[in-house]
């Protein structure tokens, strides 16, 4: 691109390259800063640095806008909606026609169980075993038995193992939560869908099958597309930093499942349950909880708005809040105490000028544990379903740091610590 950027820095200018995206993101290109100037830039948390240049999701905070691969996220919301077409746009770049849908459902049909040793590996688990330890423990584990895809030759072999993962992680989630219950075992059906099938794993007794409701399977449906992927976050930002030193699939996904774990990142939809649960054994009324929340004196915090990205209302929440109208219907329970107190304190927010000015909308973690726990999914498995969902956005993340044939991310610093230090024998201290 011919527009340079001009730094003027003890008596030096510096021109640098500038590139535009296709949705008008301006980037300054200082990628040769400290190579040739020996000068950095000072961003904590990255904030405002782009590390890469990627096709797979487009946001705009300001505007509310999420996109997959240039389909905004609303378009996939229609009567039955599929996670594995999004998965499968998120992989490939574009929707399966219906020969490689079909193609690519069978590929999750045949590679729906888990190899023998790992299932006795779950018989070993304690009760009190955190969940998300249990499944990054065992997306490394499958690294083990899938060694003929450490080193990924073509496209082929990328879409059966990426097909591969999708189809193990729904398995390993049911069974991390059915041993840590102590319930036997269910094993997949292979005539069921992804979501029936999943529900019927977590739910399903010995001659007991767990009936399946059409609008509970759109509801997981919904809750898994909307968080296939997002852009550069925590856990994304990870998968490509781990790739980027040419580890292999099994290793980056198990180090995105590590930083999902963070209360800040993958927990936020818990710490919203926890939060409405307490309002309600509190005996707290919303207009109180608002009272409360804009008194920066008092330790109350509203969890579930407000979002890093999002300046407007999080398109997802729309989403999930119509689902929990539907879903909450259809189960008869439209008086859900934690439910009710969720709808006022969104209608108390959004027409309070406090809420407004500082752009705090609903996020997507506002309403989706609220749809998790109508499932009867418990609030520790809640960011196993995070990560089930972001599953493929974390192996498009990984192919395209893969492809890119880069350098190993190494960011720099600026020491503050000692000059040098003079060393004290042990008997002079």
């Amino acid at each position: 691109m011919s527009e340079k950027a001009t730094l003027s820095i003890r008596g030096k200018c510096i021109e640098f390259p500038v590139y535009e995206g296709t949705e008008g993101d301006v980037a300054v290109d200082i990628s040769q800063l400290y190579p040739e100037h020996k000068l950095m830039t000072y961003d904590p948390s990255l904030a405002s640095t782009a590390v890469c240049r990627s096709t797979v999701t487009y946001i705009d905070g300001d505007k509310g806008i999420l996109r997959y691969r240039g389909i905004p996220i609303e378009k996939f919301v229609h009567e039955s909606p599929n996670f594995i077409e999004v998965a499968y746009l998120l992989l490939a770049g574009n929707l399966p026609t219906p020969e490689e849908g079909k193609a690519f459902r069978r590929r999750l049909t045949e590679n729906e169980l888990l190899p023998e040793p790992m299932e006795h590996y779950f018989s070993r688990v304690p009760k009190t075993a955190p969940p998300m330890a249990l499944l990054s423990a065992a997306m490394n584990n499958l690294a083990c038995y899938h060694t003929e895809f450490l080193e990924l030759d073509n496209d082929d072999q990328f879409m059966e193992i990426s097909a591969r993962l999708i189809s193990k992680i729904r398995t390993i989630a049911s069974y991390i939560y059915r041993r840590t219950h102590y319930l036997p075992l269910i094993y997949p059906n292979p005539n069921m869908r992804y979501c029936a099938n999943f529900l019927h794993m977590m739910f399903s007794l010995p001659y007991s099958p767990y009936e399946v409701t059409p609008e509970i399977e759109d509801a997981l449906n919904l809750i898994l597309i909307l968080h296939a992927d997002h852009e550069q976050n925590c856990s994304a930002a990870t998968v490509r930093v781990v790739a980027s030193s040419r580890a292999n699939l099994f290793a980056s996904c198990a180090a995105g499942i590590c930083a999902l774990w963070g209360s800040l990142h993958g927990g936020a939809n818990v710490a919203v349950m926890e939060m409405l649960a307490r309002i309600h054994e509190g005996g707290l009324s919303p207009e109180e909880c608002i009272k409360m929340a804009k008194d920066k004196n008092n330790p109350f915090r509203l969890f579930g708005f407000g979002h890093r990205v999002y300046k407007n209302y999080d398109p997802r929440a729309k989403i999930l809040r119509a689902a929990c109208d539907r879903v909450f219907a259809k189960l008869k329970t439209q008086n859900d105490p934690l439910l009710n107190i969720a709808r006022r304190l969104e209608e108390l927010a959004l027409s309070d000028s406090y809420f407004i000015d500082r752009k705090l909308y609903p996020n997507v973690d506002f309403y989706s544990g609220l749809l998790l726990r109508s499932m009867g999914i418990p609030t520790n498995m809640f960011t196993v379903m995070f990560a089930m969902g972001r599953l493929p956005g974390w192996i498009a993340q990984w192919k395209e740091q893969h492809d890119a044939q880069g350098r190993i991310i190494r960011p720099r610093q600026i020491y503050v610590g000692n000059n040098e230090t003079d060393y004290t024998p042990e008997n002079m201290r």
